[in-house]
């Protein structure tokens, strides 16, 4: 990773409307001139994990299965599924090429069979599956932090499995010292 902005987070600004993004908070893995890779971390999908373990051809007893909820990572392909973990929970023997550290503490991975391993590890329950991604082309993601869409924040992965998904939002805004009350709800025109 070669930029100060990954890991991180990007939490919308106020006057970011895309319905895609609004009051979203994005966990950065990735940012290099050549792009950028994230995943909205606070806005839930309509199921859960247990009930998307048949479609993805998993089939585990409901006892050994971890409950955790789903997510809309994004609108680019959002028939992928990712999965968001705390570092240390990676089971042994995974090949560490399927799996991105973002963090010290937080990786990421498309693996269906290291999603299987961490789904059958009972009471552990950090971490998230996310369908679909956020991504930017070249240049895109820092022409828009240029215009205010987006306010980078230092990652803090508390935001990421210690706080509500409600919560997500306001919690990373005011890690800055900024209260989303006062902020302003829409860009300023140009005269």
């Amino acid at each position: 990773m070669s930029s100060k902005l990954a890991p991180g987070f990007l939490v919308a600004a106020p006057s970011l409307l895309d319905p895609n993004f609004r009051r979203s908070v994005v966990l950065l893995v990735d940012h290099r001139p050549e792009g950028s890779l994230g995943f909205v971390i606070n806005r839930p999908a309509d199921s859960r994990l247990r009930a998307m373990l048949e479609p993805l051809g998993l089939e585990l007893e409901d006892s050994q299965v971890v409950d955790c909820p789903v997510l809309v990572g994004g609108p680019v392909n959002p028939s992928t599924g990712w999965v968001v973990f705390e570092h240390n929970q990676m089971p042994a023997q995974v090949d560490a090429e399927e799996v991105v550290e973002v963090s010290g503490k937080v990786s990421v991975t498309a693996s269906r069979d290291l999603l299987e391993k961490l789904v059958q590890r009972q009471g552990e329950d950090r971490m998230l599956l996310v369908l679909g991604y956020a991504g930017w082309g070249p240049g895109q993601l820092d022409a828009e932090i240029a215009q205010g869409a987006w306010i980078p924040i230092d990652f803090d992965p508390g935001i990421v499995f210690d706080t509500p998904y409600e919560q997500r939002w306001t919690a990373a805004l005011r890690s800055l010292g900024i209260d989303p009350a006062r902020l302003a709800l829409q860009a300023p025109t140009e005269n």
